[in-house]
């Protein structure tokens, strides 16, 4: 699987707005074992790179506050709006301050997709004939070791150039005066 492969899979379980995450998982399961991880890899790639300190602030405005776990499931939520999304939003967050509505934020009513990051785990478990319900450490550390052994590098390093909500409010002034006084989440 490559990147094209990897976002015309995300676009098409966008069909399926009740089941996105079951669609996809049950998609994947069908592959073989390596475009599984070929998924996976290139779904922990776009999670590293959006792994930064601007994104998190504009997912701070829009829910108003964001924890390490919010900003994993704000970043699921934004790769599974798809690649054009994705960019977007990468180059400019303030990009979301037009694109979020009731239509793209799911029953939750928050930008967050928690689902979306076990998708290619979920996948290797049914591969591998466990049940994605049971947590199976062993076969986890088992994809991760394959995915090590592909190269994929996690990045748990962030330098944050903003400090608190005035930083934001003159980071972020369209997402401010949508979010700033009534975000979304909590």
């Amino acid at each position: 699987m490559d990147i094209t492969e990897f976002w015309k899979l995300v676009e098409e379980s966008k069909g399926y707005e009740e089941g996105q995450a079951e669609w996809l998982t049950d998609i994947l399961s069908k592959k073989t074992e390596n475009e599984i991880l070929d998924y996976e890899f290139i779904f922990e790639s776009y999670l590293n790179e959006s792994y930064q300190s601007r994104l998190w602030g504009a997912a701070y405005v829009i829910i108003g506050g964001c924890s390490d776990d919010s900003f994993d499931y704000f970043r699921g939520w934004l790769i599974s709006q798809g690649r054009e999304v994705y960019e977007q939003t990468i180059k400019n967050p303030e990009f979301l301050a037009d694109y979020i509505s009731d239509e793209n934020l799911g029953e939750e009513e928050v930008p967050e997709f928690e689902d979306f990051l076990s998708i290619g785990f979920d996948a290797y478990t049914l591969k591998k004939g466990g049940d994605p319900e049971e947590w199976d450490g062993d076969l986890f550390d088992e994809m991760q070791d394959l995915l090590a052994n592909k190269g994929l590098k996690f990045n748990n390093d962030i330098e944050f150039d903003w400090e608190d909500e005035d930083d934001l409010a003159e980071m972020f002034p369209a997402l401010w005066e949508r979010f700033g006084e009534e975000p979304l989440g909590y």
